[in-house]
């Protein structure tokens, strides 16, 4: 049966018989889908994931660390997953811990900017955007245990050429630093 609506007659005829799709494999942290012709993964447990943009006094706190799905290091914005260490945790409250663990920079909010999808054609993973104030320097960052966090402080300004040198030293970028990057690439 069709609808005068095409887009909702795609959505039937991708998901086949099934309104929930079927879970192909499962991990800890991940797991992959299918529903219809559509082959994904999800997080595990509703966990989320928050992306921090800290800018202290016209400095913005990027991260760098090894990457395993993608056999590198990568440049990005802090984040870290909601919900993985408390069931029910906020995201504000994730940022926070994250920003704090990643960059040993402390905030006293996280300003919600909206929920985005990075690849939602392969996952249905999304982030939290917030926007950290009040920052003050508690310590040095680098994450947890077995995280190897380097931390970079970057001229608002400087950070195209920065982005540029990591760059064309094999480090990859992540999605997230168009952010910053945007308008710059229109021209």
């Amino acid at each position: 049966m069709t609808s005068s609506d095409p887009a909702q007659d795609g959505l039937r005829r991708a998901r086949g018989d099934r309104e929930e799709p079927e879970i192909v494999w499962r991990g800890r942290f991940i797991e992959a889908k299918r529903l219809g012709t559509w082959e994904f993964v999800s997080r595990t447990r509703g966990v989320g994931a928050a992306a921090i943009l800290a800018v202290d006094d016209g400095h913005v706190l990027l991260v760098e660390q090894y990457r395993v799905p993608i056999g590198a290091r990568c440049l990005e914005l802090p984040a870290g997953l909601i919900g993985d260490e408390a069931q029910g945790e906020a995201a504000e409250a994730a940022a926070i811990r994250e920003l704090e663990e990643e960059t040993g920079y402390r905030a006293e909010r996280a300003v919600d900017l909206g929920r985005y999808h990075a690849s939602p054609g392969m996952s249905s993973e999304g982030f939290t955007l917030l926007r950290a104030e009040g920052l003050t320097k508690v310590g040095e960052g680098g994450g947890v245990a077995g995280e190897a966090i380097e931390v970079h402080r970057v001229k608002l300004e400087e950070v195209a050429a920065f982005v540029a040198g990591r760059r064309a030293a094999g480090v990859a970028a992540d999605s997230k630093l168009l952010l910053l990057l945007g308008a710059g690439m229109l021209l």
